[in-house]
């Protein structure tokens, strides 16, 4: 948990936006400075999304003092050496293109928005990234095995019962997932169309013409494939190792990632980093993988509903959800509010017992699958009870030790390292 701070939305899309006033520093934080124009973005930011008024001075000191938390403890994530691998950066930044990519519909309207490029807008993460991360890590080393005592549980659940109000409506629930493949013919026929594409730009055609005309990366076709210079670590491992290993001008073989198949040209090489072009052909599944996939789902649920299959037993066996397989398909219990809403939709039409027919299931980097949900337990909404609830009382009394610890040792950093706010 990244206590009091701005969410990572904001702290990771300050950057993209141009700064066109002119800025004043308003604080220092060790080597680090905080501009007025930050301020601003963010408290429009988090006014825009409470409801609040920007220019309300009270929230304006909140937000900076939550900079300048942030900044003290990514001062000491720096004076301890915490370590972030270039895995790690990737993984963040590729999860936040996708929420950029859900939030504005597409990746070319992601662009429009920031006008650049994806691999731009991913090089302009990285360094918020790696100090999000940085800072993440040292509280989950600090807090992450903070934990509140059934007493201190009890405690809080006396001193807060009557603010907790009513506990929302809660299901548990159960799915048996598969996941649609491509045939290896299939495979092979998008093989076979970048292999020609190739040969055609090693008879002579030229890269960029035929990256605008065939390749499905829209990020860069418009540009004849063009990624610009990119440092190692952005890139998928498979896309890295091959472009990495080329020489200027050279082509490389057809390479797979999991998102298609790439022909990729070294345009230029500088120490870590690499300025290429590709040309993306993705791997259509079929509609064949779809049907195969739902007929086999439909298949499982007839031998639960008619032939008295265990739904654990054949979770385990069948479905290719491995974290939750092993656990006979069980994903928890949640709030209806934190269900997406497809699983919304067949949650609310089931009994309790009852199974769902196959339905799409998607998730990110434009990942789909197909599965069944069992609905293994509804909970009304009731008020907040100690038995009942006793497990999400104890979360909320850690977190709410957690807070505390965090509080007091903001205070010693903020004795150890220099900082000072302008007038």
């Amino acid at each position: 948990m990244n206590y009091k701070t701005i969410l990572l939305f904001l702290l990771l899309t300050v950057s993209l936006f141009p700064q066109e006033v002119v800025d004043k520093i308003v604080a220092v934080v060790d080597n680090e400075i905080i501009l007025q124009s930050e301020v601003d973005f963010q408290t429009n930011l988090l006014a825009a999304q409470r409801k609040l008024d920007p220019t309300d001075p009270e929230l304006k000191r909140k937000v900076l003092n939550s900079m300048i938390e942030d900044k003290l403890v990514y001062a000491q994530a720096d004076i301890d050496s915490i370590k972030i691998s270039e895995s790690e950066i990737s993984q963040r930044i590729d999860y936040q293109i996708n929420v950029f990519t859900q939030q504005y519909g597409s990746l070319e309207k992601v662009e429009q928005v920031y006008g650049m490029s994806i691999s731009k807008i991913k090089r302009e993460l990285r360094d918020d990234v790696e100090k999000n991360l940085m800072v993440q890590k040292l509280q989950q080393k600090k807090f992450g095995d903070v934990n509140a005592t059934r007493r201190e549980v009890e405690d809080f659940y006396t001193q807060f019962k009557d603010s907790l109000g009513i506990i929302p409506e809660k299901v548990s629930i159960a799915h048996i997932y598969r996941s649609p493949e491509a045939t290896k013919e299939t495979i092979n026929k998008y093989i076979k169309f970048a292999e020609d594409i190739k040969d055609s730009i090693l008879k002579g055609a030229d890269f960029g013409i035929m990256a605008k005309k065939y390749s499905e990366d829209p990020g860069s076709a418009v540009k004849g494939g063009d990624l610009g210079f990119v440092k190692k670590g952005v890139f998928y491992s498979q896309f890295e190792s091959a472009a990495f290993a080329l020489k200027v001008g050279e082509i490389s073989p057809i390479i797979e990632t999991p998102v298609g198949l790439h022909i990729i040209q070294l345009l230029e090489k500088r120490g870590e980093s690499i300025h290429t072009r590709h040309i993306l052909i993705k791997i259509k599944k079929g509609d064949d993988a779809d049907l195969k996939a739902i007929n086999f789902l439909t298949s499982i649920r007839d031998s639960i509903e008619r032939f008295g299959k265990s739904f654990k037993d054949m979770a385990k066996e069948y479905s290719e959800d491995y974290n939750s397989s092993n656990f006979g398909g069980d994903l928890g219990t949640f709030y209806l509010n934190q269900l997406d809403k497809s699983t919304l939709d067949i949650v609310t039409k089931l009994g309790v017992g009852e199974m769902s027919f196959p339905r799409r299931f998607e998730f990110g980097n434009n990942s789909y699958g197909y599965h069944i949900v069992l609905l293994k337990e509804r909970i009304p909404q009731h008020t907040a009870d100690l038995v009942k609830d006793y497990s999400e009382l104890a979360k909320l009394a850690a977190e709410y030790k957690k807070q505390k610890k965090y509080e007091q040792w903001i205070q010693d950093l903020k004795s150890k390292i220099f900082w000072k706010i302008n007038s």
